[in-house]
């Protein structure tokens, strides 16, 4: 018998291979640190329809970019989804490996997710407008992942 109380389906979510691969090399160097927040990012990177680089489109949330999302509680907000060593709240520099920037990778302008906060509380997030990051250099690697290598 089928529950009254289905959880909603998540949404496809797309990333390119670069951000899957540095992603789950953060993701596997945090497995021992903070285990929590290392498999919800891998859950996300398991569910995530990877494409290369130059074939992702510009309304999709990816590592660097600037996503106006609201949310469930009426909020409005302006993030960039960084790195855990660019992060800071105070610029609207959201890590991800927070459980709102794990839920906004990968979405694409008017998709929503529900997502789980630290305190435990479900709430929902759509994606409002994206932001394209600008073109990283090459050499461009976040400090957590050159310190796993």
């Amino acid at each position: 018998m089928a529950s009254d109380t289905k959880r909603p389906r998540k949404p496809t979510i797309t990333m390119t291979r670069t951000d899957h691969g540095r992603l789950s090399r953060l993701a596997e160097s945090y497995a021992t640190r903070n285990p929590a927040v290392a498999d919800e990012l891998l859950a996300e990177l398991d569910r995530a329809r990877v494409v290369a680089d130059g074939r992702i489109a510009a309304d999709v949330v990816r590592m660097g970019s600037a996503v106006r999302f609201v949310s469930d509680l009426g909020e409005d907000r302006r993030v960039t989804l960084v790195f855990p060593g660019e992060a800071d709240i105070a610029e609207g520099k959201v890590s991800i490996l927070t459980p709102i920037g794990a839920a906004l990778i990968g979405l694409s302008a008017g998709q929503s997710i529900n997502w789980t906060a630290r305190d435990g509380r479900v709430h929902r997030l759509t994606a409002a407008s994206v932001e394209a990051p600008m073109q990283p250099s090459a050499s461009s690697v976040p400090v957590e992942l050159r310190a796993a290598s």
